[in-house]
């Protein structure tokens, strides 16, 4: 519509003023005006000199004359508010109302794809709070570039290396007495996480002793024994010693399992896992070929640095003293690596913002060596997320862990659902179902509602309210809807053509329009923000008709079935638009 408007008021403007213009600024119309869309007069000033309530007149006069969706207009001072015919949006509702796919766009097999990168743990510990604001972001993120017409590939590098790795093995082979998954009856990330802890208990204790002994802090903390095995541990690990290498499988193993367990209760997957065991080492050559054309330099200590002073950052090393790689040499080396494995145009990090640096300077480096690609580098930056109780921590302990906050969410929706008393009928089964979809659908909603950027302060019982702009208000308007489609004894199929229309109903097709360009938005800004509140509107637009107009009540039969078919394609509009989020709806609550 907007486009041939453009046309149209180009071509007005033409024959009026004899004069080309080359843009038409158009707003929404704000709601104390009568109108659909508004054209900015005030732009046309910079073309032709005059009154602006006079050049919107005769604008608006053409418009009404020469475009037959245009059925009024009104002049605002420096604004013309065009109202659109019934015709206009009952046509177009009628184009829509089929489309069971609106707003997705199937991909383009001749495109290159996207690589979307989350989730990214360590094997020592279970996933924990900022994983799940990191799992959720970038599966949605994944799932709305998808359905704006690319291929899409998810991906995460699981950190199965290092000191980490090697202090809840050492503590296993210390305390552990042989336990595991079976024995203990724990999840395998939960009970590696436990030896972490453990650990850290031992290691501080030493610490103590060794301060007691008459060393400074300072040295008691690089000379604890414990930790000093650990290293040696690392080092066997990476001269390939059986025995250690045995057990670092093994151990892996049983924390990959608890993941999955997790990634599954949370809905997320994954097409492509990388493991930085397998890719330490990347990037070493790609320093070498640097080295040799000058973007590298190395010092006197035979370290290789890069100067990116000039681009305001610092000076970077990529390779230490001994030859060995730094993350940053290995997140060189794994860009790369995956622009070989897959046939990709962009790759999308989903990073909490500490590390806004690092990826800086990998994007620059990239650049700086060469590659095309490297423009097309993102990275999905997002804040913390706090629990009112006080921020995370994780060696002590304390981390606030993945799979309790969700069955924490479980059980505030229970007790909420419960409280309000609406499941009568239900089985114990489809309850807990409904609990843990109530449940899920308000931290997933919460979380991703709000910008990426913008540190969240998370709490759980506000989350689930069943008022305001929370994830289960619009779950239960999608079952509210589903109860009306059930009560429907009559073909609301048929096509309607010529009804007056209700200005709640033109508001909520004008709301319904924009899905399609809220999800281009969307994954063009890497924002499943703007999915979540467009939801939202749509919902608060929907109630909004469903408070003001009888729908099932209605006592003309052409006006019941329009308004029903309305309230069939809000309700398939929230549950297409919750799936990119990762958030399903219910048929009842």
């Amino acid at each position: 519509m907007q486009t041939s408007l453009e046309i149209a008021v180009k071509k007005g403007f033409k024959e009026i003023y004899d004069v080309e213009i080359n843009s038409v600024e158009f707003q929404a119309t704000r709601k104390d005006f009568e109108g659909d869309i508004t054209i900015v007069v005030f732009a046309f000033l910079r073309f032709v000199k005059g009154n602006p309530e006079i050049i919107g007149t005769k604008i608006g006069e053409y418009l009404k004359e020469n475009v037959a969706e245009i059925s009024d207009f009104n002049v605002v001072k420096g604004f013309l508010n065009l109202v659109i015919s019934d015709t206009y949006f009952i046509s177009d509702f009628n184009k829509i109302k089929n489309n069971s796919t609106f707003g997705i766009v199937e991909p383009n097999p001749d495109h290159k794809a996207v690589m979307v990168e989350y989730s990214s743990p360590n094997t020592n510990k279970p996933l924990h709070l900022g994983h799940i604001r990191n799992n959720l972001l970038g599966y949605s993120v994944a799932e709305i570039i998808k359905a704006s017409g690319k291929k899409v590939y998810k991906t995460q590098i699981i950190n199965d290396r290092g000191i980490h790795i090697c202090k809840s093995m050492l503590a296993w082979q210390r305390f552990g007495n042989g336990e595991t998954p079976e024995t203990s009856g724990l999840k395998g990330d939960k009970l590696v996480g436990n030896y972490y802890v453990a650990f850290d208990k031992a290691y501080k204790e030493e610490i103590k002793q060794l301060i007691a002994q008459g060393k400074t802090e300072e040295e008691a903390k690089k000379l604890a024994p414990i930790l000093l095995e650990a290293q040696q541990m690392l080092l066997k690990w990476e001269a390939g010693d059986e025995e250690i290498v045995a057990l670092w499988k093994t151990m892996n193993e049983w924390v990959y399992a608890g993941f999955n367990e997790t990634y599954k209760e949370l809905g997320v997957d994954f097409d492509k896992n990388y493991y930085e065991s397998n890719t330490y080492l990347l990037g070493k050559d790609i320093v070498a070929e640097g080295l040799e054309k000058g973007i590298f330099y190395k010092k006197e200590d035979g370290s290789v640095w890069i100067d990116l002073t000039k681009e305001g950052l610092d000076e970077k090393i990529v390779l230490r003293a001994d030859g060995t790689a730094v993350y940053m040499t290995q997140d060189i080396g794994t860009a790369i690596e995956r622009f070989k494995d897959f046939d990709l145009n962009e790759l999308v990090y989903t990073v909490g913002n500490e590390q806004d640096y690092h990826f800086k300077v990998l994007f620059l480096i990239l650049e700086k060596l060469g590659f095309e690609w490297a423009k097309n580098c993102y990275h999905l930056s997002y804040g913390m997320v706090d629990l009112p109780s006080g921020k995370m921590k994780s060696r002590e302990g304390t981390v606030v862990d993945a799979d309790d906050l969700m069955l924490e969410m479980t059980d505030t929706a229970r007790t909420i659902s419960q409280e309000l008393g609406k499941l009568e009928g239900y089985s114990t089964e489809e309850k807990e179902t409904l609990y843990k979809t109530i449940g899920l659908g308000a931290l997933k909603y919460y979380i991703l509602k709000v910008d990426p950027k913008k540190r969240i302060m998370f709490d759980p019982e506000e989350s689930v309210d069943f008022a305001g702009n929370t994830g289960p208000f619009i779950q239960y308007t999608y079952a509210r809807i589903q109860s009306i489609l059930r009560k429907a004894n009559f073909n609301y199929a048929v096509e309607i053509s010529e009804i007056k229309l209700h200005q709640k109903e033109r508001e909520l097709i004008k709301q319904i329009q924009l899905f399609p360009e809220v999800i281009q938005n969307a994954a063009s800004n890497h924002s499943p923000a703007l999915i979540a509140n467009f939801t939202y509107d749509l919902v608060k637009e929907y109630n909004s008709f469903y408070q003001t107009v009888p729908i099932l009540g209605c006592e003309n039969l052409n006006e019941k079935i329009f308004r029903t078919q309305l309230s069939n394609k809000v309700a398939e509009i929230i549950k297409s638009a919750f799936k990119l989020l990762g958030i399903e709806v219910p048929e009842r609550m």
